[in-house]
């Protein structure tokens, strides 16, 4: 009696083979079935309703809200600084009369700022309570109109 040329191996490696195949095709007749092609443009429309979210169904038109056009605003709205922001107070925490700058620990928040020796108003020393103004300089914040409390 002759011996079988295929080996258990090769059979379930055939059967593997055959099952992949059969989900395939069961795969592409599901795909076929629920596609979208062919759907009208009113199955592909959606709206979004007054919170935001997306649903299906349009809105209903008595329910909008009337938004007049000076209540957009497009830019956003200047900066208008308190007066109280303009001048500050804090303590000269490092004066060097010989290079002639120095830096004022501000009061409120504990940040140094730079000043130099012409933006004082009187003759300065260390751990002088004053108050002063800030502006932008070439290397960051720096005090300007600089006089003792």
């Amino acid at each position: 009696m002759g011996r079988s040329n295929e080996t258990f191996n090769k059979k379930e490696k055939e059967k593997k083979r055959i099952k992949k195949q059969q989900e395939k095709k069961e795969k592409a007749e599901f795909r076929k079935e629920n596609s979208d092609k062919g759907k009208g443009l009113e199955d592909m429309l959606a709206y979004v309703d007054e919170y935001g979210n997306i649903t299906s169904t349009p809105p209903i038109a008595g329910k909008q809200n009337k938004i007049s056009v000076e209540d957009i605003q497009i830019a956003t709205p200047k900066y208008v600084p308190d007066p109280e922001d303009l001048v500050k107070t804090g303590v000269i925490s490092f004066f060097n009369t010989a290079k002639g700058y120095g830096f004022i620990r501000d009061s409120k928040t504990q940040e140094n700022v730079f000043f130099h020796i012409n933006n004082l108003t009187y003759q300065a020393n260390e751990r002088d309570k004053v108050s002063y103004a800030v502006e932008k300089g070439p290397k960051g914040l720096s005090a300007v109109n600089v006089t003792k409390l």
